[in-house]
Protein backbone atom coordinates (compact mmCIF):
# COMPACT_ATOMS: atom_id res chain seq x y z
CA UNK A 1 0.00 0.00 0.00
CA UNK A 2 1.10 3.37 -1.09
CA UNK A 3 1.90 6.28 1.16
CA UNK A 4 -1.58 8.35 1.57
CA UNK A 5 -2.07 11.23 -0.54
CA UNK A 6 -3.99 12.94 1.80
CA UNK A 7 -4.61 11.91 5.51
CA UNK A 8 -6.80 13.91 8.16
CA UNK A 9 -6.44 13.53 11.89
CA UNK A 10 -8.57 15.19 14.19
CA UNK A 11 -10.58 17.40 11.72
CA UNK A 12 -13.13 19.50 13.98
CA UNK A 13 -15.27 22.17 12.03
CA UNK A 14 -16.97 25.11 14.79
CA UNK A 15 -20.01 27.30 13.74
CA UNK A 16 -20.76 29.86 16.14
CA UNK A 17 -24.26 31.10 16.08
CA UNK A 18 -26.15 33.43 17.81
CA UNK A 19 -26.88 33.96 21.55
CA UNK A 20 -30.23 32.74 23.13
CA UNK A 21 -30.28 36.06 25.12
CA UNK A 22 -28.45 39.13 25.69
CA UNK A 23 -25.96 38.13 28.06
CA UNK A 24 -25.73 34.28 26.95
CA UNK A 25 -22.88 32.97 25.47
CA UNK A 26 -23.21 32.24 21.88
CA UNK A 27 -24.13 28.86 20.74
CA UNK A 28 -21.38 26.62 19.38
CA UNK A 29 -22.19 24.15 16.62
CA UNK A 30 -19.73 21.40 16.33
CA UNK A 31 -20.35 20.05 12.44
CA UNK A 32 -17.23 18.11 12.39
CA UNK A 33 -15.78 16.23 15.28
CA UNK A 34 -12.60 14.53 15.60
CA UNK A 35 -12.81 13.01 12.00
CA UNK A 36 -9.97 10.84 10.73
CA UNK A 37 -9.26 9.45 7.70
CA UNK A 38 -6.92 8.64 4.61
CA UNK A 39 -7.15 8.68 0.97
CA UNK A 40 -4.19 6.54 -1.32
CA UNK A 41 -3.06 7.69 -4.58
CA UNK A 42 -5.88 6.68 -7.61
CA UNK A 43 -8.76 5.47 -4.99
CA UNK A 44 -11.96 6.82 -4.08
CA UNK A 45 -13.11 7.66 -0.62
CA UNK A 46 -16.78 7.57 -0.38
CA UNK A 47 -18.25 10.01 2.70
CA UNK A 48 -21.87 8.77 2.97
CA UNK A 49 -24.35 9.55 5.62
CA UNK A 50 -28.09 11.49 5.92
CA UNK A 51 -28.59 15.15 4.86
CA UNK A 52 -26.93 17.42 7.93
CA UNK A 53 -23.80 14.44 8.97
CA UNK A 54 -21.26 16.56 8.26
CA UNK A 55 -20.06 15.03 4.77
CA UNK A 56 -19.69 18.44 2.43
CA UNK A 57 -18.50 20.05 5.74
CA UNK A 58 -15.70 17.50 6.28
CA UNK A 59 -14.76 17.59 2.65
CA UNK A 60 -14.49 21.20 1.85
CA UNK A 61 -12.26 21.80 5.28
CA UNK A 62 -9.89 19.35 4.17
CA UNK A 63 -9.12 21.00 1.29
CA UNK A 64 -9.54 24.09 3.70
CA UNK A 65 -12.66 25.53 1.42
CA UNK A 66 -13.95 25.56 4.90
CA UNK A 67 -12.36 26.96 8.25
CA UNK A 68 -11.44 24.17 10.51
CA UNK A 69 -11.45 24.87 14.26
CA UNK A 70 -9.28 22.19 14.61
CA UNK A 71 -7.03 19.00 13.46
CA UNK A 72 -4.13 18.09 10.71
CA UNK A 73 -4.58 17.67 6.88
CA UNK A 74 -1.54 16.58 5.22
CA UNK A 75 -1.55 16.58 1.33
CA UNK A 76 1.00 14.50 -0.16
CA UNK A 77 3.22 14.78 3.86
CA UNK A 78 2.37 18.72 3.89
CA UNK A 79 0.19 19.85 7.05
CA UNK A 80 -2.26 22.20 4.61
CA UNK A 81 -3.93 23.46 8.04
CA UNK A 82 -0.12 25.28 8.85
CA UNK A 83 0.31 27.49 5.45
CA UNK A 84 -0.01 30.59 5.02
CA UNK A 85 -2.46 32.19 2.17
CA UNK A 86 0.32 32.64 -0.25
CA UNK A 87 1.36 28.74 0.38
CA UNK A 88 -1.65 27.30 0.14
CA UNK A 89 -2.32 29.06 -3.12
CA UNK A 90 0.51 27.04 -4.73
CA UNK A 91 -1.34 23.84 -3.86
CA UNK A 92 -4.76 25.01 -5.06
CA UNK A 93 -4.05 23.70 -8.43
CA UNK A 94 -3.69 20.02 -7.39
CA UNK A 95 -7.30 20.28 -4.92
CA UNK A 96 -10.29 21.08 -7.06
CA UNK A 97 -14.20 20.53 -7.16
CA UNK A 98 -17.07 19.47 -9.13
CA UNK A 99 -19.95 20.66 -7.09
CA UNK A 100 -23.48 18.75 -6.92
CA UNK A 101 -25.30 21.72 -9.69
CA UNK A 102 -23.38 22.07 -12.85
CA UNK A 103 -25.66 25.12 -13.47
CA UNK A 104 -25.46 27.24 -10.81
CA UNK A 105 -21.76 26.47 -10.39
CA UNK A 106 -21.00 28.02 -14.22
CA UNK A 107 -21.17 31.51 -14.43
CA UNK A 108 -24.00 32.33 -16.29
CA UNK A 109 -22.35 35.44 -18.09
CA UNK A 110 -19.49 33.56 -19.15
CA UNK A 111 -18.85 31.31 -22.33
CA UNK A 112 -17.84 28.23 -21.35
CA UNK A 113 -14.86 28.03 -22.93
CA UNK A 114 -13.59 31.00 -20.93
CA UNK A 115 -14.91 29.13 -17.90
CA UNK A 116 -12.56 26.09 -18.05
CA UNK A 117 -9.96 28.74 -19.33
CA UNK A 118 -10.59 30.19 -15.74
CA UNK A 119 -8.10 28.30 -13.81
CA UNK A 120 -5.24 28.58 -16.22
CA UNK A 121 -5.39 32.05 -15.91
CA UNK A 122 -5.73 32.72 -12.33
CA UNK A 123 -3.35 30.34 -11.12
CA UNK A 124 -0.81 30.56 -14.38
CA UNK A 125 -0.63 27.65 -15.78
CA UNK A 126 1.02 26.95 -18.85
CA UNK A 127 2.09 29.72 -21.38
CA UNK A 128 -0.78 32.37 -21.99
CA UNK A 129 -0.81 30.97 -25.84
CA UNK A 130 -1.43 27.46 -25.13
CA UNK A 131 -4.29 27.76 -23.19
CA UNK A 132 -6.70 27.59 -25.28
CA UNK A 133 -5.45 24.52 -26.85
CA UNK A 134 -5.47 23.09 -23.65
CA UNK A 135 -9.03 24.24 -23.19
CA UNK A 136 -9.95 22.38 -26.36
CA UNK A 137 -8.07 19.56 -25.29
CA UNK A 138 -9.85 19.25 -21.83
CA UNK A 139 -13.40 19.46 -24.12
CA UNK A 140 -12.13 16.41 -26.14
CA UNK A 141 -11.45 14.68 -23.40
CA UNK A 142 -14.63 15.10 -21.22
CA UNK A 143 -16.83 14.09 -24.45
CA UNK A 144 -17.56 17.81 -25.93
CA UNK A 145 -16.64 19.36 -29.29
CA UNK A 146 -14.10 22.25 -29.29
CA UNK A 147 -17.24 24.37 -31.44
CA UNK A 148 -18.99 24.23 -28.08
CA UNK A 149 -16.37 26.64 -26.54
CA UNK A 150 -18.24 29.46 -27.68
CA UNK A 151 -21.81 28.23 -26.42
CA UNK A 152 -23.01 29.47 -22.69
CA UNK A 153 -24.05 27.40 -20.00
CA UNK A 154 -27.84 27.52 -20.51
CA UNK A 155 -27.23 26.26 -24.24
CA UNK A 156 -26.54 23.15 -22.41
CA UNK A 157 -28.24 20.40 -20.79
CA UNK A 158 -27.61 19.60 -17.27
CA UNK A 159 -25.19 16.47 -18.04
CA UNK A 160 -22.79 18.38 -20.88
CA UNK A 161 -23.24 21.24 -17.77
CA UNK A 162 -21.79 18.57 -15.66
CA UNK A 163 -18.88 17.45 -18.18
CA UNK A 164 -17.92 21.27 -18.18
CA UNK A 165 -17.48 21.26 -14.28
CA UNK A 166 -15.35 18.46 -14.54
CA UNK A 167 -13.15 20.02 -17.50
CA UNK A 168 -12.80 22.50 -15.45
CA UNK A 169 -11.64 20.73 -12.86
CA UNK A 170 -9.12 18.90 -14.62
CA UNK A 171 -7.67 22.21 -16.32
CA UNK A 172 -4.53 22.51 -13.81
CA UNK A 173 -4.32 18.73 -13.42
CA UNK A 174 -5.04 18.31 -10.35
CA UNK A 175 -4.32 14.91 -7.84
CA UNK A 176 -7.52 15.17 -5.67
CA UNK A 177 -11.06 16.20 -6.47
CA UNK A 178 -13.75 16.47 -4.67
CA UNK A 179 -16.81 15.20 -5.80
CA UNK A 180 -19.80 16.84 -3.95
CA UNK A 181 -22.71 15.18 -4.93
CA UNK A 182 -21.57 15.48 -8.69
CA UNK A 183 -24.45 13.01 -10.11
CA UNK A 184 -27.66 13.95 -7.72
CA UNK A 185 -29.26 16.55 -9.67
CA UNK A 186 -28.70 14.66 -12.80
CA UNK A 187 -31.12 11.58 -14.62
CA UNK A 188 -30.41 8.16 -14.06
CA UNK A 189 -29.30 7.46 -17.70
CA UNK A 190 -27.16 10.66 -17.05
CA UNK A 191 -25.88 9.54 -13.77
CA UNK A 192 -24.10 6.42 -15.85
CA UNK A 193 -22.27 8.03 -18.63
CA UNK A 194 -20.98 10.65 -15.94
CA UNK A 195 -19.89 8.02 -13.29
CA UNK A 196 -18.37 6.33 -16.22
CA UNK A 197 -16.72 9.26 -17.50
CA UNK A 198 -15.00 9.68 -13.43
CA UNK A 199 -13.73 6.34 -13.68
CA UNK A 200 -12.33 6.56 -17.11
CA UNK A 201 -10.48 9.77 -16.14
CA UNK A 202 -9.22 8.70 -12.96
CA UNK A 203 -7.48 5.19 -14.88
CA UNK A 204 -5.70 7.65 -17.39
CA UNK A 205 -4.56 10.23 -14.82
CA UNK A 206 -4.28 8.39 -11.61
CA UNK A 207 -6.92 10.86 -9.70
CA UNK A 208 -8.07 10.13 -6.26
CA UNK A 209 -11.54 10.89 -5.72
CA UNK A 210 -13.16 12.20 -2.22
CA UNK A 211 -16.61 11.51 -3.00
CA UNK A 212 -19.50 12.74 -1.23
CA UNK A 213 -22.66 10.93 -1.73
CA UNK A 214 -26.17 9.85 0.19
CA UNK A 215 -26.73 7.94 -2.70
CA UNK A 216 -25.55 4.10 -1.92
CA UNK A 217 -25.84 2.60 -5.74
CA UNK A 218 -23.52 5.63 -6.49
CA UNK A 219 -21.07 4.93 -3.97
CA UNK A 220 -21.01 1.17 -4.41
CA UNK A 221 -19.96 1.70 -8.03
CA UNK A 222 -17.29 4.25 -7.90
CA UNK A 223 -16.05 4.14 -4.07
CA UNK A 224 -13.10 1.64 -2.89
CA UNK A 225 -13.23 2.62 0.54
CA UNK A 226 -16.19 4.24 2.82
CA UNK A 227 -16.58 6.36 5.54
CA UNK A 228 -20.22 6.59 6.97
CA UNK A 229 -20.94 9.56 8.88
CA UNK A 230 -23.52 10.43 11.31
CA UNK A 231 -24.20 14.04 13.07
CA UNK A 232 -20.73 14.64 12.34
CA UNK A 233 -18.20 11.96 12.83
CA UNK A 234 -17.26 8.86 11.28
CA UNK A 235 -19.19 5.62 12.35
CA UNK A 236 -17.88 3.05 10.08
CA UNK A 237 -15.25 2.73 7.89
CA UNK A 238 -13.96 -0.34 5.45
CA UNK A 239 -13.59 -1.09 2.06
CA UNK A 240 -16.45 -1.22 -0.56
CA UNK A 241 -17.06 -5.05 -0.60
CA UNK A 242 -16.55 -5.64 3.42
CA UNK A 243 -18.99 -2.70 4.33
CA UNK A 244 -21.69 -3.78 1.13
CA UNK A 245 -21.14 -7.68 2.45
CA UNK A 246 -21.69 -7.12 6.37
CA UNK A 247 -22.26 -4.06 7.59
CA UNK A 248 -21.35 -3.58 11.22
CA UNK A 249 -23.12 -0.92 12.42
CA UNK A 250 -26.90 -0.58 12.95
CA UNK A 251 -26.80 2.99 10.84
CA UNK A 252 -24.80 1.66 7.74
CA UNK A 253 -27.34 -1.17 8.21
CA UNK A 254 -30.47 1.19 7.69
CA UNK A 255 -28.57 3.32 5.12
CA UNK A 256 -28.34 -0.06 2.99
CA UNK A 257 -31.76 -1.11 3.66
CA UNK A 258 -33.32 2.36 2.50
CA UNK A 259 -31.22 1.39 -0.78
CA UNK A 260 -33.89 -0.53 -2.67
CA UNK A 261 -31.93 -2.15 -5.55
CA UNK A 262 -29.50 -3.00 -2.55
CA UNK A 263 -32.10 -3.81 -0.02
CA UNK A 264 -32.46 -6.98 -2.62
CA UNK A 265 -29.41 -8.39 -2.84
CA UNK A 266 -28.01 -11.66 -1.20
CA UNK A 267 -24.98 -10.65 -0.10
CA UNK A 268 -23.48 -13.39 2.67
CA UNK A 269 -24.16 -12.90 6.38
CA UNK A 270 -26.70 -10.17 5.76
CA UNK A 271 -29.90 -10.07 7.47
CA UNK A 272 -32.60 -7.38 6.40
CA UNK A 273 -32.86 -4.98 9.46
CA UNK A 274 -36.06 -2.96 10.51
CA UNK A 275 -36.48 0.49 9.79
CA UNK A 276 -35.21 3.47 12.02
CA UNK A 277 -37.15 5.19 13.87
CA UNK A 278 -37.32 8.65 15.46
CA UNK A 279 -35.30 11.93 14.29
CA UNK A 280 -31.73 12.49 15.01
CA UNK A 281 -30.78 14.36 18.25
CA UNK A 282 -29.94 17.85 18.28
CA UNK A 283 -26.35 18.59 17.57
CA UNK A 284 -26.39 21.22 19.97
CA UNK A 285 -27.55 18.86 22.66
CA UNK A 286 -25.87 15.45 21.90
CA UNK A 287 -26.30 12.85 24.47
CA UNK A 288 -23.72 11.31 26.56
CA UNK A 289 -23.09 8.34 25.32
CA UNK A 290 -23.65 7.27 21.44
CA UNK A 291 -25.67 9.41 19.31
CA UNK A 292 -27.53 7.34 17.18
CA UNK A 293 -28.43 5.16 20.44
CA UNK A 294 -32.02 6.98 20.71
CA UNK A 295 -32.65 5.41 17.07
CA UNK A 296 -31.21 2.26 17.13
CA UNK A 297 -32.67 -0.72 17.80
CA UNK A 298 -30.21 -2.53 19.40
CA UNK A 299 -29.16 0.36 21.64
CA UNK A 300 -28.24 -0.75 25.35
CA UNK A 301 -27.41 1.11 28.62
CA UNK A 302 -23.98 1.05 28.26
CA UNK A 303 -24.66 2.75 24.67
CA UNK A 304 -26.85 5.55 26.45
CA UNK A 305 -23.79 6.57 29.17
CA UNK A 306 -20.60 5.88 27.14
CA UNK A 307 -19.60 7.46 23.44
CA UNK A 308 -18.16 4.33 21.88
CA UNK A 309 -14.32 5.01 20.20
CA UNK A 310 -13.86 4.09 16.15
CA UNK A 311 -11.83 0.46 16.59
CA UNK A 312 -10.67 -2.09 14.10
CA UNK A 313 -12.73 -5.09 13.68
CA UNK A 314 -9.63 -6.62 11.34
CA UNK A 315 -12.09 -6.16 8.63
CA UNK A 316 -12.59 -2.35 8.69
CA UNK A 317 -13.98 0.11 11.69
CA UNK A 318 -16.78 0.80 13.94
CA UNK A 319 -18.09 3.22 16.71
CA UNK A 320 -20.09 0.52 18.17
CA UNK A 321 -20.50 -1.00 21.57
CA UNK A 322 -22.13 -4.07 19.92
CA UNK A 323 -21.43 -4.13 16.13
CA UNK A 324 -23.39 -6.36 13.67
Amino acid sequence: MSAPLLSVRGLTVDFQLGRSGLFSPPSVLRAVRGVDFELSPGRTLGLVGESGSGKTTTAMAAIRLAEASGGQVFFDGTDLMTLPPARMRSYRRHLQVIFQDPYSSLNPRERVGAIVREPLDLMNVGDPAGRNDRVRELFALVGLRPDQMALFPHQFSGGQRQRISIARALATNPRLIVCDEPVSALDVAIQAQILNLLRRLQDEFGLSYLFISHDLGVVQFICDDIAVMYLGEIVEYADRPTLFSRPRHPYTAVLLEAAPSLARRKSRGYQRQGAVAGDPPSPLNLPAGCAFASRCPKAQDLCRTEKPLLQDTGAGKVACHFPL
